[in-house]
């Protein structure tokens, strides 16, 4: 089984000065419209899944999943003391997979952020995340550098293509290997 982030991490990630060179605005905004309906796997405390509720707006939704119930717990404080829970639907995730069957063709963006290398199966992740998505839908894919090889990073792009993701972008993420998707 891969290496994940322990949970008590999530603490440190939320760090404010953070921003300065991981803006969750800035990064976002670009991707996610009023109305959208995003999914956040491993979201963790909710660095991004704030900001995502936020540019949704009232008539959109934010679906994450996540495998470790404390930091599900940390998102959901997060979020009421926001005024945003209304705007996120909170899953805990399994082991084999993310559980968003019900979810099929309705996402119209996906965020995996740093969090990919962290699965065991990268193939099956895509699968089932291209299914969920839209007909031109973006999945943008940030995986830390000191994690994530440039090799190992290719073949995370190539599982994507595989499942009928096309990359449409390289943006530039501090301290970040990145791309941008696209379901055809």
């Amino acid at each position: 089984m891969p290496h994940r982030c322990p949970w008590y991490l999530g603490y440190f990630l939320l760090n404010p000065l953070r921003k300065l060179r991981q803006h969750p605005g800035r990064m976002l905004e670009p991707h996610v419209k009023p109305g959208f309906r995003v999914l956040e796997p491993g979201p963790g405390m909710g660095y991004f899944t704030l900001e995502l509720a936020r540019l949704v707006g009232p008539t959109g939704k934010v679906h994450v999943v996540d495998i470790e119930p404390r930091m599900l717990a940390a998102l959901a404080r997060r979020a009421r003391s926001a005024g945003l829970e209304t705007r996120i639907d909170m899953r805990l995730g399994r082991e084999d997979g993310l559980g968003v069957g019900d979810l099929e063709g309705e996402i119209d963006f996906v965020l995996a952020f740093a969090m990919v290398h962290e699965l065991g199966n990268v193939a099956g992740f895509f699968s089932e995340a291209a299914a969920v998505m839209r007909s031109g839908a973006r999945l943008l894919l940030a995986e830390p550098q000191g994690h994530v090889s440039e090799a190992s990073f290719a073949l995370e792009c190539a599982a994507a293509e595989a499942a009928g993701l096309v990359v449409v972008d390289r943006p530039s993420i501090w301290q970040s290997r990145a791309a941008v998707l696209a379901k055809a």
